[in-house]
């Protein structure tokens, strides 16, 4: 089957080149700050909807996307992450808990899908797509992608309960920016 062996390829592939990523340090940085489902479901869509763009992608056009410009759209949403981790939310808790867990989940899937657009793991899928079955390729990949943040997650979550939320806050919009510029740098030299 098909389809079989592009999901292993894909999971495989994505699980592997997730670990150490920058999107792994993400979702350490939500999960110190968030409950960690919300954190994993909006990862998950993201994830999902990046997937999809790229399974697209790889089956009609190819490798032919245009980097530079993605990556320097990506760093200045890094940047507008970063002020809004450090603005933080004040009135959080006077949220009901419904809106709170889905204006994270909303959160998350869009920085994930705006970090994820023009990477490695979006190129790979793009590929694999190229000569896969689209709904393999598709699901192993954005199952690799959530197993392999899903580890992040634990680490920010017990993180989250040890640090101060002002630590929590500044390190997170410090990796925001670090990232932001990094990927503004990148797409500028292309």
């Amino acid at each position: 089957m098909e389809w079989v062996q592009a999901f292993f390829v894909a999971f495989g592939v994505i699980f592997v080149a997730e670990l150490g990523d920058k999107s792994q340090l993400m979702a350490m940085a939500f999960a110190a700050r968030y409950r960690p489902f919300p954190v994993l479901a909006g990862i998950a869509l993201g994830a999902a909807a990046m997937f999809a763009l790229s399974v697209a992608v790889g089956a009609v056009l190819g490798v032919a996307l245009p980097t530079r410009a993605i990556n320097i759209v990506a760093g200045l949403a890094f940047l507008g992450f970063a002020a809004w981790t450090l603005r933080g939310d004040d009135d959080e808790d006077e949220e009901a808990p419904e809106l709170s867990n889905r204006s994270v989940v909303g959160a998350t899937a869009g920085a994930f899908l705006v970090a994820e657009l023009g990477d490695k793991t979006m190129l790979a899928a793009i590929t694999l797509a190229s000569t896969n079955g689209l709904v393999g390729t598709w699901s192993g990949a954005t199952l690799g992608m959530v197993a392999a943040d899903a580890l992040a997650i634990v680490v920010g979550a017990v993180l989250g309960k040890r640090l101060p939320a002002r630590a929590i806050r500044i390190g997170a919009a410090v990796l925001f920016v670090v990232f932001g510029v990094a990927l503004i740098v990148e797409g500028v030299r292309g």
